[in-house]
């Protein structure tokens, strides 16, 4: 079985296979040890004879050219020579044990001798070869055939082989060698020795070679006997003889063939696995050589910029150096200047001895008149203290003074699911280390006015002022509060002086219903060339484009073309809510309310007329005559448009326009101020900064606040029967923010959305 790959590498590169573990060299004539390791016979034999073996008998070399004393190997110097007594074949066979059978004079019962053993470098231990020796051994035949070839590849054989028979000086090159005389010869003396005829002429003619080897391997114990079987339980080659031995009675015996294909197809496996994955090691190989070149590169690289790090950091250090030099020199002159100040102020003390000698002579006077005349002028020269320094520090001295009473920004301060205030200080105030924030609760009557006199003073007494203290910042959340309520706040700055003047009280309203947090739906699908929603889904655009100039290219009475319809992701089925949302002053018609999820969706996919008499929005449904007059609208919106916000009236007999005979209440504090433009259907004010949406589901009330003082705006019915949505229309180009929850805006990132839609009523007719 042939290979499938062929080795890329030659026959040179297997020469560190070929070397004798003990010199080193080459293997001449190598022998299996019972390890599987080969070594040289001569070496074995000297390896033997250093650990106290007698030598054993060894094959002579092949007389050749080669063997002359000019060209012999020095392993062949090595060779131990036999001494005459080694000559006596039974001598020989007593001294180195290779016979199988006892000694002469050796009793029968005596142990047979200890068995020899040979220390193999490869495997570091000690090998048995048994009681023969080296005789055990068989000769590695296909290792010399591959010497043989790799010292033919390697030019190791240029030496000629010359004849063996030829007599010198006339010796000739050889040109044939015999396997079965084992030598080589010329043409004559080959004709010589083996005439025609005669059985010297059937031997096998080979070519010239200085190393023969036997044709087959034979037993080593039974000669002439082949090795037909191999024993896989001790690994060895039998003959036919040796199969019947005890020792070999319940062993794995196969056929020699049998074990040579055997073996053979496994090395082959193993060698196409190899050769498999030799592409793979060899790109292995070049990405290591690769990878080792590019580490000697970034090496290079990094020692040039360490070295360019050093050299900065050298010369950062001699800057720094140089800097503190100064900075040291400046500071010794200006403190030997201090110093040298004082030491002449000392010395200028000095100068005053000569006054001291004379004011202890004007102590020695007695007599009171002249004493007095000579040391109140000696006092009034020499004894004045000079303090002007000491009051002008006095007079420039300033103490720490407490901040000012602080400014509310009420632009930013709002009441909405928490109250949110906020405040700066005046530029001329001192800083303030932290603020102390105070509230509380005003009460306050049903229809939303502050109570009076007893009453009054009686819910502050009740209601008292509650703190915020040690705030950090200039703004302040106050959570947890009454609905449908007045709180009043204040603040007031501390700092290392104590606690400042408070600021202006500030009147909040709460919201009068929970606050109903959500965001705008596309659920029923949007125009996306007029209507723009945010990411956040809180702010929505319209958008008038080339669709909007097209329709109004083939439309000659109509001011409104389109309406665009937004709602909110809630449906709304019970209790009461409140939500706020702005509308742009720019906007040119926008409508806020609340409406039935039911007849929204209708009208989304069925859009009516913007232009027909029979449809008002304010109104919320048709004016047809099938409608009943008792039921309530299904929609319910107020328009607001360029800076302007529209109140609708109820007039009794105008059913379009008086939500069904049903009287609408708007605030009278709104209607008499800020000269309203009236018109036979409403009244038009100024656009609030916000507007407010509270629904009564179980009421079927809708009212419109301005959320910023939060004072109704307009009151009217919609109808509850089913789930309600807040609803948007734009009409024309527009923008619309949603009120953000004060939670939302002071947290430090955008909370996850929770929106908790509310159960559904499951008998309408209910």
């Amino acid at each position: 079985m042939a290979p499938r790959f062929q080795l890329k590498s030659n026959v040179k590169s297997i020469e560190c296979e070929l070397h004798c573990p003990v010199c080193k060299e080459i293997v001449k004539q190598p022998v299996v040890l019972p390890c599987q390791h080969s070594v040289c016979l001569m070496c074995a034999s000297e390896v033997l004879v250093q650990n106290g073996y007698p030598p054993p008998e060894l094959p002579p070399e092949p007389n050749s050219p080669a063997s002359t004393p000019n060209t012999r190997s020095p392993r062949q110097a090595r060779r131990p020579m036999p001494s005459k007594a080694d000559h006596r074949p039974i001598d020989r066979v007593l001294r180195s044990g290779f016979g199988t059978y006892p000694s002469p004079g050796r009793r029968r019962k005596e142990p047979p001798p200890p068995a020899m053993l040979f220390p193999c470098p490869p495997c570091g231990r000690e090998v048995e070869l048994g009681e023969k020796g080296l005789t055990d051994c068989l000769r590695n035949l296909t290792l010399e055939r591959i010497v043989e070839r790799y010292r033919h590849t390697v030019s190791l054989g240029s030496v000629a082989v010359m004849c063996q028979f030829c007599k010198p000086p006339q010796s000739l090159e050889a040109t044939k060698g015999c396997a079965d005389c084992q030598a080589s010869f010329c043409n004559e003396c080959f004709k010589l020795y083996h005439p025609w005829g005669t059985p010297r002429a059937q031997h096998e003619h080979v070519q010239p070679t200085l190393n023969f080897r036997p044709k087959v391997l034979s037993c080593p114990e039974h000669d002439q006997e082949r090795l037909h079987f191999y024993c896989r339980t001790c690994q060895r080659l039998l003959c036919p003889l040796c199969k019947l031995r005890r020792v070999h009675a319940g062993h794995k015996v196969a056929p020699v063939a049998q074990a040579y294909q055997t073996l053979k197809d496994k090395i082959t496996k193993e060698m196409n696995y190899i050769l498999s994955n030799q592409e793979t090691v060899l790109g292995q190989i070049s990405q290591l050589e690769s990878a080792t070149t590019q580490t000697e590169a970034n090496s290079v690289a990094a020692r040039e910029q360490l070295s360019q790090s050093v050299r900065d950091l050298t010369a950062l250090l001699a800057e720094r150096h140089a800097a503190l030099s100064q900075a040291l020199e400046g500071a010794r002159q200006r403190r030997g200047e201090a110093l040298a100040g004082q030491v002449a102020e000392r010395r200028s003390l000095l100068e005053h001895a000569g006054l001291m000698a004379f004011s202890q002579e004007l102590l020695k006077e007695t007599d009171p008149p002249c004493f007095v005349q000579a040391a109140r002028q000696t006092h009034s020269r020499h004894f004045q203290l000079d303090v002007s320094k000491e009051l002008k520090l006095l007079t420039d001295l300033q103490f720490i003074q407490a901040p000012l009473a602080p400014v509310i920004d009420t632009q930013k301060t709002l009441a909405y699911d928490q109250l949110f205030l906020c405040w700066r200080l005046p530029q001329e105030s001192a800083p303030a280390w932290h603020f102390s924030v105070e509230f509380r609760r005003r009460g306050v009557v049903p229809g939303g006015g502050a109570r009076g006199g007893i009453q009054g003073r009686l819910a502050a007494a009740r209601w008292g002022w509650q703190r915020l203290e040690e705030v950090g910042g200039t703004s302040a959340v106050i959570d947890r509060l009454e609905m449908d309520s007045v709180y009043v706040l204040r603040v007031r700055g501390c700092n290392k002086a104590g606690f400042g003047e408070y600021s202006e009280e500030v009147y909040l309203h709460t919201p009068p219903a929970p606050v109903l947090n959500f965001y705008l739906d596309s659920r029923w699908g949007l125009h996306a060339d007029r209507l723009v929603v945010s990411k956040e889904q809180r702010c929505a655009r319209s958008v008038p484009g080339l669709s909007l100039m097209q329709a109004a290219d083939r439309a000659l009475t109509s001011c409104h073309l389109t309406a665009d319809l937004l709602v909110g992701d809630v449906a709304i089925t019970q209790g009461r809510h409140y939500w706020a949302c702005s509308v742009e002053p720019g906007s040119y018609l926008v409508k806020v309310g609340v409406g039935l999820e039911a007849k929204l969706q209708d009208w989304f996919h069925l859009p009516q007329d913007m232009a027909s008499p029979r449809y008002d929005p304010d109104s919320g449904h048709d004016s047809g005559a099938e409608d009943s007059l008792e039921s309530p609208p299904s929609f319910s919106f107020l328009t607001m448009g360029m800076g302007k916000i529209f109140l609708p009236q109820a007039p009794n007999h105008h059913n379009n326009h008086g939500c069904n005979g049903t009287n609408p209440r708007r605030s009278p504090t709104i209607a008499n101020g800020n000269s309203p433009a009236s018109s036979p259907t409403g009244l038009t004010y100024p656009l609030p900064p916000r507007l407010g949406v509270c629904l009564d589901f179980e009421k079927g009330r809708v009212t419109f606040y301005d959320a910023h003082s939060l004072r109704p705006l307009w009151e009217g019915p919609v109808d509850c029967s089913g789930p309600v949505c807040p609803a948007f229309f734009f009409i024309g180009g527009g923008a619309l923010q949603l009120q953000e929850l004060v939670a939302n805006r002071m947290a430090d990132q955008t909370p996850v959305r929770r929106v908790t839609i509310q159960s559904r009523v499951t008998n309408l007719n209910n």
